[in-house]
């Protein structure tokens, strides 16, 4: 028999047991500061006829009942139930204590789901929370009545209880017992905290039409940032051209100009005026293919996210190792923004994390493409800090696309990003490009 396993697979449980029984205090604790809320709004409302009194007090127990939820919220997260913020953005140029500001909360829908929430969340909270803790503990009393009973020879330890004892027999059963029912105490008491948290969903989600609202803002949001990004590209594109192959056209003309101007004088400078041309029109040739590269590489469009990735990784000086798991290929938009975030990512190892290693990997699963960049360096990365990070988020979100940062002081940084969308067929024929 496999003793470590059997202890390696018990011990989980039983620590995710122990986290929740723990959390369900701590949410006894909570749910008791909803009752201090519940009045302070009743009194806010109240003295909402008493001018500029009411108004300032109304959004500020608001805020701290938001506060409250908030935290409910994140409570909910670590349980598996997502549970989004439902409230209206705040107006621009809203004063506190000021008309606009109260016009905000009072119109929320969301704020009035909050304060029906607080009541029964605190007694839903208090209740579940009292038998998260009761039956293991209660579990625990049968496990250590029996030493206790054998060692002070009473039964004081279990009086008023099933556990009350009268014999050595009796004090022996008592184990097991105890040890099923702290057994089933564990175990029941994630669940019981996952049932907290979908009682909280019912009326701190948004609703269908709030979510549809916040979709809408979070749409415009999105869509105005990929304006600004497409714009901001075609000016680089036409900074590059006018400053870079357009000045080399624009000598290359004027160079065989002169040629053709003296070729019948001095024939020697006008093969030397031609070959100067011959090689400007090829650094112009070698300008305009790093150009087409940056706007789409012929690499991507011949092999795909995960050849170009690993093409581009063997031209970086940092080691990278990519790990790569898609059957099709998809599509072209997609794949575009996929590789330039990534491309940006690796670009922010090489430049700024001093890294000696970094590792890619692309995964597809469940209509969700997963890129995850890991380096070893120093860490520290904030996505605020720069307009690197800043711009793959807005890469991304064009595409509903998401990305989230780990940069602790040391390291190592990982950055994941999700792009919802879908495979095709892998591609069974390739075209060929010379140059």
């Amino acid at each position: 028999m496999d003793v470590a396993g059997a202890g390696e697979r018990i011990a989980p449980w039983v620590r995710r047991g122990v986290r929740s029984v723990l959390a369900g205090v701590a949410a006894i604790g909570l749910a008791l500061t909803n009752f201090p809320l519940v009045v302070l709004s009743i009194v806010a409302l109240a003295l909402v006829p008493v001018p500029f009194l009411g108004m300032a007090l109304v959004p500020w127990t608001t805020k701290l009942v938001r506060k409250r939820t908030d935290l409910e919220r994140r409570v909910a997260a670590r349980s598996g139930v997502l549970v989004a913020r439902p409230y209206h953005p705040p107006p621009e140029r809203a004063v506190p204590g000021g008309w606009r500001r109260f016009r905000w909360v009072v119109t929320d829908p969301a704020t009035w789901r909050d304060l029906a929430w607080l009541v029964p969340g605190a007694l839903v909270g208090v209740v579940l929370g009292v038998v998260a803790l009761a039956i293991p503990l209660y579990g625990l009393v049968g496990l250590t009545l029996t030493p206790v009973w054998i060692w002070l020879g009473t039964d004081w330890y279990g009086y008023g209880t099933v556990w009350s004892v009268d014999s050595v027999g009796e004090a022996l059963l008592c184990v097991p017992q105890g040890a099923a029912i702290l057994a089933l105490g564990l175990w029941a008491a994630p669940w019981l905290r996952r049932v907290d948290a979908l009682f909280d969903r019912l009326l701190l989600a948004p609703t269908r039409a709030a979510e549809l609202r916040l979709r809408v803002t979070q749409l415009t949001v999105t869509r105005a940032g990929t304006v600004d990004a497409q714009a901001a590209e075609l000016r680089r594109i036409e900074r590059d051209l006018h400053d870079g192959i357009q000045a080399r056209l624009v000598s290359l003309g004027m160079m065989i100009g002169l040629a053709d101007e003296l070729i019948d004088r001095n024939p020697a400078a006008a093969h030397e005026m031609l070959a100067e041309a011959r090689e400007s029109s090829g650094t112009a040739l070698v300008e305009l293919r790093h150009l087409v590269r940056g706007i789409h590489p012929p690499v991507l469009a011949e092999r795909g996210l995960e050849g170009a990735v690993r093409a581009l990784a063997l031209s970086l000086p940092v080691p990278i190792a990519v790990d790569a798991d898609l059957p099709g290929r998809l599509d072209t938009p997609v794949e575009s923004a996929a590789y330039f975030a990534v491309a940006e990512t690796l670009t922010n190892v090489v430049r700024h994390s001093r890294a000696h290693h970094a590792w890619v990997s692309l995964r597809h699963v469940e209509g969700l493409l997963t890129m995850v960049v890991t380096d070893d360096g120093a860490g520290g990365a904030d996505s605020a800090a720069g307009t690197g990070l800043r711009g793959i988020e807005r890469r991304l979100a064009a595409f509903d696309g998401t990305m989230a940062l780990s940069s602790p002081p040391g390291g190592p940084t990982v950055v994941t990003m999700e792009l919802p969308c879908a495979l095709s067929s892998p591609r069974t024929t390739h075209s060929f490009v010379t140059d």
